[in-house]
């Protein structure tokens, strides 16, 4: 393996950063870009493997994320989009978060090349033939070993992309949840630098909106409305964190503790 390899985003020099095993049993080289800050793994000829599971164990916080996404998706979309517009949900999973918006009145569609749509039958992607106003990927991006080419499919479907990641600490370090190493799933980690390249590379403007990321044309949203969004989406985290705090965080941590993940 070249010590030296080229950054997916910015096209410049990644070099290796440290080692993981990843799945309990690959020992896999992380690089990070010396421009952008990215990381990434190596080439991951795992990821057959990898999504024989396509929501795995470790992912406690499923429900409970798709939860709070929801509601905090309705509040994006109806100050930002008009009632009547159309969404996808890419990477949408067994279709729980294409479902709850359809229940909370929006028009969204499931997408997803590895699960299987459960909750969100009759409504899958597949059977739209025009564009959509916007394509969320929540917990997606960090999935694509090619984000360039992954990105681009999707804006020929939308002008606006709307999407979760946990972006990754500076310097990177060695031991960080996010890298789902029992998982093998996550392959890539953006820093603010890296998503605005990266929506620039497609003339799209890089914001973020609580928690939120999005890729959209300059001027698209109001800036007030935005505004908005943002102060009404981080109190409902807020109100939502303090009066459900569950065992999430636990159950993660305890599974990790387990040595047979995979039964």
């Amino acid at each position: 393996m070249n010590d030296i390899v080229k950054c997916k985003i910015c096209e410049n020099s990644c070099l290796p950063s440290f080692k993981a095993k990843i799945m309990n049993k690959l020992d896999i080289q992380y690089f990070c870009c010396q421009s952008c800050g990215m990381v990434r793994t190596e080439t991951p000829f795992w990821l057959s493997e990898a999504y024989r599971e396509p929501i795995h164990m470790l992912d406690t916080g499923h429900l409970k994320r798709n939860i709070l996404t929801s509601l905090q998706l309705k509040i994006f979309l109806s100050l930002n989009f008009p009632p009547d517009h159309k969404f996808v949900d890419y990477g949408g999973g067994t279709g729980i978060l294409a479902r709850l918006m359809r229940d909370l009145g929006c028009n969204f569609f499931w997408a997803d090349k590895y699960a299987k749509n459960i909750f969100a039958r009759g409504f899958s992607a597949d059977e739209l033939k025009e564009k959509v106003d916007a394509v969320t990927l929540f917990e997606c991006i960090e999935h694509f070993d090619e984000p360039v080419s992954e990105i681009e499919n999707i804006i020929s479907q939308s002008n606006v992309i709307i999407f979760s990641t946990e972006l990754i600490p500076s310097p990177p370090p060695r031991d960080w949840w996010y890298y789902s190493f029992e998982t093998g799933q996550h392959v890539s980690f953006y820093t603010s630098k890296s998503l605005k390249i990266l929506a620039e590379r497609f003339e799209r403007q890089y914001l973020k909106i609580g928690n939120f990321h999005v890729f959209a044309p300059a001027n698209r949203f109001s800036q007030t409305r935005l505004g908005i969004s943002k102060i009404l989406m981080i109190g409902l985290s807020k109100l939502f964190q303090r009066c459900i705090k569950g065992l999430t965080w636990d159950d993660f941590l305890l599974l990790k503790k387990n040595k047979t993940l995979d039964s």
